[in-house]
């Protein structure tokens, strides 16, 4: 089997595996990383969101061999613990998730959104939102989260 490199949260990576095996797989399964999560498997619900380059893809989809020589981001690469990302305080302090299940593809999306604009308007972040599904009915908290957290990384 081929060999496939690319970076993942920053850290150079090589996978031995079948080229037109998920993304999503590969990170779940060989790499331990958990943040993307399997839903739908048709890319229509956006939990195994991920970001390659500065576009948020769905990984259930996106085929290992494409991400060939690109950066990938996962839930895992935004922040940790000690040092969460914007988006995961303004999620935390809007309490914008219920059961979690999307969330990690919503941040991914709102991530991604805020890589290519810096100060969105409440439309934009709905528009980019609008391909992750969530039954719990915390989407009005998520688009202020996402409107808090792209304030707090644009002021000086």
């Amino acid at each position: 089997m081929p060999s496939i490199r690319f970076r993942l949260n920053g850290v150079a990576t090589e996978i031995v595996a079948d080229p037109a095996s998920p993304l999503l797989s590969i990170l779940r399964g060989e790499l331990g990383l958990t943040g993307a999560h399997f839903g739908c498997g048709s890319g229509e619900c956006g939990a195994c969101r991920v970001i390659v380059g500065d576009r948020a893809v769905t990984s259930c989809d996106t085929p290992l061999w494409s991400v060939a020589g690109k950066d990938v981001t996962t839930l895992e690469g935004l922040g940790n613990p000690e040092r969460p990302h914007p988006l995961q305080r303004a999620f935390i302090a809007e309490q914008a998730m219920q059961c979690g299940y999307c969330i990690s593809g919503v941040m991914m999306s709102a991530a991604a959104l805020l890589m290519q604009n810096k100060r969105p308007s409440e439309a934009e972040v709905r528009s980019a939102l609008d391909r992750n599904l969530c039954r719990c009915g915390a989407q009005n908290r998520m688009v202020r989260a996402v409107l808090t957290a792209a304030e707090e990384m644009d002021a000086p």
